[in-house]
């Protein structure tokens, strides 16, 4: 079967080692023309013009690079959060969001450019590759998809080898070398790291790959307080100070990473079936998540409360498994978006060493009455209730007691 010959590519290019070599192996495969677009979504990595500069010289014919922080954080890490997605109980999602913003623009791109094919440095063993190709068949079902390391045409088998194709044609690869190999993604969100010894879960690795923050040995005795005011789910105010979401993420971005908190190390199932390992970078993340956690617990009646709970780990395998433009997804939204009508208020937490330590919560929508839930007894509630309440409630239980005696299938 001949391979399908495209005129025009928009690459989703990041600058990284995929990406850079990319850029001349479709030129020399598919003899077409390249356009290379690049998002800031906060990894600030490479400068702007660089970034440019690299993917003229590798042979695009020119190169987009445009800001999506503020969306990013509005429409992407925003929902998320309040949701408290969670994939598997721990991960943030970080690299997750970003990629629908990534490709959603990129087929904007394609479309303004008369591209008839997009393209991406996903490989055929993870999870962007879903989350890049669901976001272009929900734009545009007809246009082409050129994945290199799924394509026929592509002789590149590991990292190794993309450094010696790179080197071959003088790529700048910006430190990553076959000693310094780990496969990285940043954003303003998170940073992830993989590959190296981090491919051994049997193996201690000394946290040499980290850049947003310290680690639990290294990291400042004494600690720090930080204070997030919300409105409606979203943190306006980083200590007092009103900032809009790209600024409270950036700052306490480094407040948080000084005291090594986000730091995780997980071993996580891919959509594709198989098991990753991965070390992930998400300071500021992990401190809003747990001042959002702390603040619902608060204002959220139970049964929401618990409804929200379950909800979030649907949505978080959506998220991961790039179901991002869907209904479903969007259904879930307008749920969140009612339960956050009352999350407003201020939360205080220390950082120390990894830890997040509650000191203070507060809400004009708090629900807890100190009165009713201490032990001194309120006109509110009678103790003398509870009585016929158990009654009520164990009744189940008794009965079953009386009618199966000694042939109850419970084992006590």
């Amino acid at each position: 079967m001949a391979t399908k010959q495209y005129k025009k590519v928009v690459l989703a290019y990041s600058g990284g080692l995929d990406t850079s070599i990319i850029i001349p192996w479709l030129i020399e495969n598919y003899n077409c023309e390249v356009i290379a677009y690049a998002a800031n979504v906060g990894q600030d990595d490479i400068p702007e013009e660089e970034l440019k500069k690299k993917a003229l010289a590798t042979g695009a014919s020119k190169c987009y690079v445009l800001d999506l922080r503020k969306e990013f954080v509005e429409d992407y890490i925003w929902p998320t959060m309040k949701m408290n997605a969670r994939y598997e109980g721990t991960y943030l999602l970080g690299t997750s969001i970003a990629r629908p913003l990534i490709a959603k623009h990129q087929m904007l791109i394609a479309e303004k450019e008369g591209a008839d094919a997009v393209s991406h440095g996903a490989t055929g063993k993870g999870n962007d590759q879903v989350r890049f190709e669901l976001t272009y068949m929900a734009m545009n079902p007809r246009i082409g998809i050129i994945a290199p390391w799924k394509d026929d045409k592509w002789t590149i088998r590991s990292r190794e080898d993309a450094i010696d194709y790179a080197e071959k044609r003088n790529i700048n690869l910006h430190g990553i070398s076959k000693t310094k190999i780990y496969s990285e993604d940043g954003n303003l969100w998170h940073l992830s790291h993989e590959g190296g010894v981090l491919e051994y879960p049997d193996q201690e690795h000394q946290y040499d790959m980290l850049k947003m923050s310290n680690t639990f040995q290294n990291a400042p005795e004494n600690g720090e307080y930080v204070t997030l005011d919300f409105e409606q789910g979203i943190p306006v105010a980083l200590n007092g100070t009103k900032m809009d979401g790209v600024s409270i993420i950036r700052n306490l971005n480094k407040i948080a990473g000084e005291n090594a908190v986000g730091l995780l190390d997980i071993v996580e199932n891919r959509l594709v079936g198989l098991k990753s390992r991965g070390v992930y970078e998400t300071p500021a993340g992990t401190v809003i998540y747990r001042a959002h956690e702390l603040l619902e617990s608060l204002v959220l009646d139970k049964p929401t409360l618990h409804e929200k709970q379950k909800m979030s780990q649907i949505y978080a395998n959506m998220v991961y498994n790039g179901e991002w433009f869907t209904p479903l997804r969007q259904a879930f939204d307008a749920f969140a978006n009612e339960t956050q009508k009352v999350v407003t208020g201020k939360v205080t937490v220390k950082l120390y060493k990894g830890n997040i330590i509650p000191t203070h919560i507060s809400s004009p929508f708090s629900l807890y009455d100190d009165k009713l839930g201490g032990f001194t007894d309120v006109e509110t509630y009678d103790q003398k209730d509870a009585i016929g309440f158990i009654r009520c409630f164990g009744l189940p239980l008794k009965t079953r007691a009386f009618m199966l005696g000694k042939n109850t299938n419970i084992k006590f």
